[in-house]
């Protein structure tokens, strides 16, 4: 346990390092005593360097690590109720559903009388939600089980994937951009209004699963040993689904679509901390952030002067840790 606990920490530590890195880099190319000016002693700073720390950077970095601990846990929740190590919101459709929900929105240029900001997330919250109860309606005739799970969650993935090039088919050349650029994923939409909001949903849906964190690890054993040790497996399935729903939605909602985080994130968990879901669950989430905070200071190293859409890092990022799962072949920490 101590040495769990020490990787854990080692973790943190590199977080903080890679949050200190991102908000230190952009492309307004601020000096370090600017960018510390600016967050510490606002009032002394330059109006310009003000605005970019503190409404700009900020922010970004903020959403950067929400968004990854969103995706990190809901990617560990996957895998765990499915036993599947290829499972994640992305790969099951979940992603796919959030980006037709915000194309359609951008489409029909239709936006709420109040607060029109919220008519693309919502959108998008709104059809992962559908994604997930298509899912889970399917899973239901058959009594929840694992695999009937993950052959819904790729039909529904198809699905919306054919929705969203239907959209982008039917879009006039300027309504296309906004949408592709939609897709790629951005931290540049994040803002001090849709942070909070992030961070609500991580918090409620963190405290709802902690009471259930021993069945988890017993679910790893399989569903007859953890219903021998009393676990409801269907009623927890059905629980945790709704958990990863909610995770999803909230964090793609704000910043596109957001792929492999929540695969890879919980495999790199598993190796530095075991199966024991009390370690696992806060270094999976924390690996979610290092990954998401990271990819953010390589899209802004990779082209200075601009900024590379994060989605666009995270999948070269992940396509090579998933033909490394795939080349593994063996099965020393799943």
């Amino acid at each position: 346990m101590r040495r769990r606990l020490t990787r854990l920490a080692g973790a943190i530590v590199m977080l903080s390092a890679l949050t200190i890195a991102d908000i230190l880099t952009g492309p307004a190319m601020l000096g370090l005593s600017d960018v510390l000016s600016g967050m510490f002693t606002p009032s002394q700073a330059a109006p310009m360097t003000r605005v970019i720390v503190q409404d700009i950077r900020l922010p970004m970095s903020l959403m950067a690590i929400l968004v990854g601990m969103s995706l990190g846990t809901a990617g560990v929740h996957m895998q765990t109720i499915l036993g599947n190590p290829l499972a994640s919101p992305y790969t099951l459709g979940f992603s796919a559903a959030a980006g037709f929900g915000a194309a359609l929105a951008i489409l029909t240029g239709v936006t709420l009388p109040v607060l029109p900001w919220l008519t693309v997330p919502l959108s998008a919250f709104a059809m992962c939600v559908l994604a997930a109860a298509l899912v889970f309606a399917v899973s239901k005739m058959r009594a929840m089980r694992a695999e009937t799970m993950v052959l819904a969650g790729i039909a529904t993935l198809f699905l919306f994937q054919s929705a969203q090039s239907l959209v982008q088919y039917m879009a006039a050349p300027e309504v296309l951009q906004a949408i592709v650029f939609w897709l790629f994923g951005s931290l540049l939409k994040s803002s001090w209004n849709n942070v909070p909001i992030v961070a609500v949903v991580f918090a409620v849906t963190t405290l709802a699963v902690l009471p259930n964190l021993w069945q988890l690890t017993a679910l790893r054993l399989g569903d007859a040993r953890a219903a021998a040790l009393g676990v409801d497996v269907s009623a927890l399935r059905i629980k945790l689904f709704a958990v990863v729903a909610l995770l999803t939605a909230g964090a793609v909602a704000f910043v596109g679509t957001i792929g492999f985080v929540g695969l890879v994130a919980p495999h790199i968990a598993r190796m530095l901390v075991g199966e024991d879901q009390r370690i696992l669950l806060p270094m999976a989430a924390l690996m979610g952030a290092i990954t998401m905070t990271g990819a953010s200071v390589a899209s802004k190293l990779i082209s200075p002067g601009g900024v590379i859409p994060i989605g666009i890092v995270t999948a070269l990022i992940g396509v090579p840790f998933l033909f490394f799962l795939i080349l593994r072949g063996q099965r020393s920490h799943w």
